[in-house]
């Protein structure tokens, strides 16, 4: 089974307001850039989109370390809080709607045709590859001004 490393990062100016997204994929010694974005949306559907498309991209299953600053993502994947909110019918424990639910239905097919591994980053801070993603999703959401 192929690693392939992805970053991924989401930006949003105001919330909802304009926003982008940005991947970066990795595999022995190449990268590929992949970037988007909405005129009307939230931070934490650009961080679903980003980590959407770069799966999307792969061709085969494969092993994916996935670097994220979104504890959003991370923490709803890692934790298995997503898994719950769907057996509720989309309701999270505290008994209100999860957001993002189309998202979500999207994603989770993608999860279960890869063996993920999950890591979490600190935003803006000394990571460069999540510093492109957030260049990039800053970018894309500036096209929407």
């Amino acid at each position: 089974m192929k690693t392939v490393t992805i970053y991924t990062d989401g930006a949003c100016s105001g919330n909802p307001g304009p926003g982008g997204w940005g991947a970066i994929l990795e595999y022995m010694g190449h990268e590929k850039e992949l970037s988007g974005g909405e005129g009307n949306t939230t931070n934490n559907r650009m961080e679903l989109t980003a980590v959407i498309q770069a799966l999307q991209k792969l061709k085969e299953p494969c092993r994916v370390e996935l670097y994220s600053d979104s504890k959003y993502v991370i923490d709803a994947l890692e934790k298995g809080w997503v898994w719950g909110w769907k057996k509720r019918g989309w309701i999270k424990s505290d008994k209100k709607p999860a957001l993002n639910v189309d998202l979500w239905e999207q994603l989770l097919p993608l999860i279960q045709t890869h063996e993920l591994h999950y890591h979490w980053v600190k935003g803006h801070a000394e990571n460069p590859k999540n510093n492109r993603c957030d260049q990039m999703a800053v970018a894309e959401s500036r096209k929407f001004k």
